[in-house]
């Protein structure tokens, strides 16, 4: 029984955590948001308007559609007796369980013509199982080799457009943002290589726990706080996204507020009982009576008993 409910509850926070990710990543793929965060991160974008940007996003953001294994990245199809490479959100199902980008985008600039690629990577807290660059040096590889047959053909590298991986990792120690990306040092002479150093950025913000100031410093910090936040209620995220951020609200933006709100508001919710219970149980399993138990934790007798007679088989 109790290796059941072990199971069980591991499984629901597995789900919990998967939730919670793809709300997450539905909300920073909305148009605005990203174009925000372009905004701050990519050189080209810098000083304007996110609204002037949007326009420069082109089409719909594939969002966990993308597999990031080597081969798999491109999908290949024939149409009108033409070979034609793309992203693969193809067959899904057959690729399930492989690691896919978060948000991966092309962007247009403002010479309307040359691109550059975008990859966006939410995370919860920085991973203790891996460094966390290790792996966004990983992510930016794969965007650049991905583009062979698809951005460009044969050896025509000087086709290869810019990419970015940008990374946002809350429950932070402190408001960061880091950038990294290639640099040349002339260990002999100083001759001039053709290339582009630009070619490869990363950038890796940090989101402190407690909501930052507004001011341009912490700017996107304080957007990308307030979107993933799991205190804030809808009307306070909304709230602060018009009239700090003049964003329009449409539908969708309100609906994946209102669906992370919800699902944060649960976990805050199963977390407390989960405490609470653990709280009765240590009492109980030192002889407090329930009557002592529900005055201390202000719950009903019947309330207290209920929670034991739960918890107590899973204890056995």
């Amino acid at each position: 029984m109790a290796v059941d409910t072990e199971i069980r509850n591991a499984v629901s926070a597995a789900d919990e955590d998967a939730q919670y990710d793809e709300k997450a990543k539905r909300l920073l793929g909305n148009k605005i948001i990203l174009a925000h965060i372009l905004v701050k991160t990519v050189d080209e974008f810098q000083g304007m308007n996110p609204e002037d940007v949007v326009s420069c996003i082109e089409g719909e953001p594939f969002i966990s559609v993308v597999p990031v294994e080597p081969g798999l990245t491109n999908a290949e199809k024939e149409k009108n007796g033409q070979r034609i490479v793309g992203l693969n959100t193809e067959n899904a199902e057959i690729n399930e369980g492989l690691i896919r980008f978060d948000i991966i985008f092309y962007v247009r600039m403002k010479d309307g013509i040359s691109q550059v690629i975008v990859n966006v990577e939410a995370q919860k807290d920085e991973p203790t199982s891996y460094h966390i660059l290790n792996r966004a040096v990983f992510y930016v590889s794969r965007l650049v080799s991905s583009q062979k047959e698809r951005d460009f053909v044969k050896t025509n590298y000087n086709d290869i457009k810019r990419v970015f991986s940008i990374w946002v990792c809350m429950n932070m120690d402190e408001s960061s943002m880091a950038y990294v990306h290639l640099a040349k040092d002339d260990l002999l002479g100083s001759y001039q290589w053709k290339g582009g150093l630009d070619l490869l950025n990363i950038v890796l913000i940090g989101i402190a726990n407690e909501l930052p100031e507004h001011d341009d410093k912490y700017e996107l910090h304080r957007l990308l706080s307030t979107l993933l936040s799991m205190e804030l209620s809808v009307d306070e995220k909304l709230g602060i996204m018009e009239s700090e951020y003049s964003i329009a609200v449409d539908d969708r933006i309100r609906e994946d507020v209102s669906a992370m709100c919800n699902l944060s508001q649960g976990i805050r919710e199963k977390a407390t009982d989960n405490a609470l219970t653990g709280v009765i149980m240590n009492m109980h399993k030192k002889g407090y009576t329930s009557e002592q138990i529900a005055e201390i934790v202000e719950k009903s007798v019947r309330e207290v008993e209920a929670i034991i007679e739960r918890a107590e088989p899973v204890l056995a």
